[in-house]
């Protein structure tokens, strides 16, 4: 089972970056999905989150109408695109996979199984 996430970079302030995370060796559908960032001398945070049948997105307050998370389960991808850029959005992002089910869960690292290698969004003022 693994989890490849690209399409990191460096950004202005105000810009936008479309990250994408490839699955394979396991059956994509049967998993939740998730986005979560680390910021330098913090803790993983969680940003959006979708579901297996790809409805009820759920979105961290602080990325809300700026990011979309998307998924197609034929290709094994989901993306994370983020507009507006700002420099507090500066961290790793990481993609990670779940089979728990709750709204409350997809928002915990603790209860996915699997995590992708992360990329580096840095965004400048």
């Amino acid at each position: 089972v693994q989890l490849q996430a690209s399409g990191g970079g460096l950004v202005q302030a105000g810009g936008s970056l479309r990250l994408a995370c490839a699955a394979s060796g396991y059956n994509f559908r049967n998993y939740n999905m998730g986005w979560f960032r680390q910021a330098p001398g913090k803790g993983r945070e969680f940003v959006a989150s979708i579901r297996r049948s790809a409805n009820g997105p759920n979105y961290a307050d602080s990325v809300k109408d700026r990011f979309t998370i998307s998924r197609d389960n034929a290709k094994s991808m989901v993306y994370l695109q983020m507009t507006s850029l700002k420099p507090e959005d500066t961290a790793v992002y990481y993609c990670a996979a779940t089979t728990v089910v709750g709204s409350f869960y997809a928002t915990q690292p603790d209860y996915y199984t699997t995590w992708g290698q992360g990329t580096l969004v840095t965004v400048s003022s």
